[in-house]
């Protein structure tokens, strides 16, 4: 008799709440949810954002404690252009390429321009080239194209350049970065990252070319 009274009160309590067995796993998720995002994260421009992960037991039968890589051995530059080129973080290994291009990202387009106050697409690339390769190289688009070893798109590794026929004859260089990828000053959003697949610059590309270390000139005597 005591048993069917409590399971009486039992009834009649969970028949007078309005939470339903559906709405039950919706509001745990909603909850987890709610605690993950309480905490804050480090955030970075174009709305990139780095979340710390959750540590994870890793069985030493499947993988060897030895072939395990400590994430505290990235930077968050590496993420950062991890996540902006869509590859794995540890392909990121040029920080002086990657530290330019942060320095430089969002510079509006100027042409002629050369500067952090305005820059266009022949300086920018040169500016690059200089700061990361040692390299210097004319001015214009159309004379960094001569200039280069000529290559197609399946060809490209990180550091070639880009050229794009926009307004007649090559007018728009841009350094590749890998993965489709390649950094430029665009004319309407300033220095970016855009990518060879996308529909405008597909339609664009002229071709690729390698960097080559100019010959040195002879002294005169």
């Amino acid at each position: 008799m005591k048993n069917f009274f409590l399971v009486s009160v039992a009834i009649g309590f969970f028949s007078g709440t309005t939470l339903t067995a559906k709405a039950q796993p919706s509001v745990n998720i909603e909850q987890v949810n709610a605690s993950a995002v309480s905490k804050k994260s480090p955030k970075f421009i174009e709305g990139i954002e780095i979340k710390p992960a959750k540590a994870v037991a890793v069985n030493a039968v499947s993988k060897p404690a030895e072939e395990v890589t400590s994430i505290e051995s990235f930077s968050a530059l590496q993420f950062k252009y991890a996540q902006l080129l869509d590859v794995e973080v540890e392909t990121i290994t040029n920080p002086v390429l990657f530290g330019a291009i942060e320095k430089w990202w969002g510079t509006r387009y100027r042409y002629g321009g050369a500067t952090e106050k305005g820059i266009d697409c022949s300086a920018y690339a040169g500016t690059l080239a200089h700061q990361v390769f040692g390299l210097v190289l004319p001015r214009t688009a159309r004379d960094q194209y001569a200039n280069c070893i000529k290559l197609e798109k399946e060809e490209l590794l990180q550091g070639d350049l880009v050229f794009f026929n926009t307004r007649g004859g090559i007018s728009h260089v841009g350094m590749y970065l890998g993965n489709g990828y390649f950094t430029h000053a665009s004319t309407s959003i300033g220095v970016t990252i855009s990518n060879l697949s996308e529909t405008y610059w597909n339609k664009k590309f002229v071709g690729g070319g390698r960097l080559t270390v100019p010959e040195p000139v002879p002294a005169v005597e």
